[in-house]
């Protein structure tokens, strides 16, 4: 009778038959950057008795080539737990769809776990070394909320080794694993301010929080001295390229004015049979259509040049923008656009800090 019932334990294994009670555990961990692997989160798969993990497929979109990505352990290295390194290129959250094969070593069979984990929408950040420096870049909003409801919502939308808590005043130093860039979050009851260089993230912060608030309209002070000095820079370019085009154009207007008289030059002295004085008029328009042709080029390269710098001007208003929500970011827009339509950068800078108002 014991033989009969260990070989049916044996065919049982090999049909893929596992315990009742096994269960799939799975976890979130972030890991800094290596020398052979850049920061990334590990998702953290286990069974909770002997069975052991066979492969892993997950589908979720827009981190994977294909949408999918499938870990096939050798089978030397089929153990109970399995962890996947997954590289969010966005802050976003993101759903991952997880087929597990959980079986035992000698299984030709498996059982199939199906599960889904969603990662948060700001995954790789960490909390800051204690002698971080604040950041001299800053924004600053007026909030009629709790503090315990911001604080969960940093628990909800940030992967932190543990829950962060907070009562009277919330201060919160965080690091951007990928850019390595600090951000300090600070909340006394009706205002928040965040200091951080990267005025994009700053942007998805303030976006990220009105919308889970419910706030739909929100102003805010701004003050972003590096991003403020290299938009000064791009106006600049932006003034050389204007004014060398208009050069480009009168220069372009002499040119077309000379060629008309010279072909007509040309044209008489064909007519009277004097061909030196037309052979001297054609080698005199062959240069200047030669300049004219060079002059396009360089129009040409000017206006790709000045686009790309029109491009990072208005990239410039939209992140302005996105520091605040609803009607103020509509105005802030606005008002932006209109002072560069103007010519006003003084102003333009001054609406960037306090809004459109």
């Amino acid at each position: 009778g014991l033989k009969l019932s260990a070989t049916t334990d044996v065919d049982g294994q090999h049909m893929g038959i596992i315990p009742a009670n096994t269960q799939l555990q799975t976890s979130l961990q972030v890991t800094t950057e290596t020398e052979n692997m850049p920061s990334h989160v590990q998702l953290l798969i286990n069974t909770t008795n002997s069975t052991v993990i066979k492969a892993v497929m997950i589908f979720a979109e827009g981190i994977f080539n294909g949408e999918s990505h499938v870990v096939h352990p050798p089978t030397s290295g089929i153990t109970s737990a399995l962890s996947v390194p997954i590289f969010p290129p966005k802050d976003v959250p993101i759903d991952l769809h997880v087929k597990t094969f959980v079986g035992h070593k000698n299984s030709s069979q498996y059982h199939v776990f199906e599960l889904s984990r969603q990662l948060p929408r700001f995954t790789l950040y960490i909390q800051a070394p204690p002698n971080t420096p604040q950041p001299k870049s800053f924004v600053s909003f007026p909030v009629n909320e709790r503090i315990n409801r911001v604080v969960m919502w940093i628990n909800q939308n940030f992967l932190l080794d543990e829950e962060i808590a907070a009562d009277t005043e919330l201060d919160l130093r965080l690091m951007a694993l990928r850019t390595g860039c600090p951000i300090y979050l600070h909340m006394v009851p009706g205002t928040i301010t965040i200091h951080c260089e990267d005025i994009d993230l700053v942007g998805d912060i303030v976006q990220a929080l009105a919308a889970s608030l419910n706030i739909e309209n929100l102003t805010s002070t701004a003050n972003f001295p590096d991003f403020i000095e290299k938009l000064k820079e791009v106006l600049v370019k932006v003034d050389e390229f204007h004014n060398v085009r208009q050069k480009l154009t009168a220069e372009m207007a002499d040119h077309s004015n000379l060629i008309r008289s010279l072909v007509v030059r040309a044209e008489d002295a064909r007519l009277m049979n004097d061909m030196n004085s037309m052979k001297q008029s054609y080698l005199k328009l062959y240069d200047l259509n030669r300049d004219l042709v060079n002059g396009y080029n360089i129009r040409c390269n000017n206006h790709s040049e000045l686009l790309a710098c029109l491009k990072i001007v208005n990239q410039g208003i939209q992140k302005a923008g996105r520091l605040r929500v609803g009607r103020p970011k509509t105005q802030v827009v606005t008002a932006c656009r209109n002072a560069i339509k103007q010519g006003d950068v003084e102003k333009l800078f001054k609406i960037i800090e306090c809004g459109g108002v």
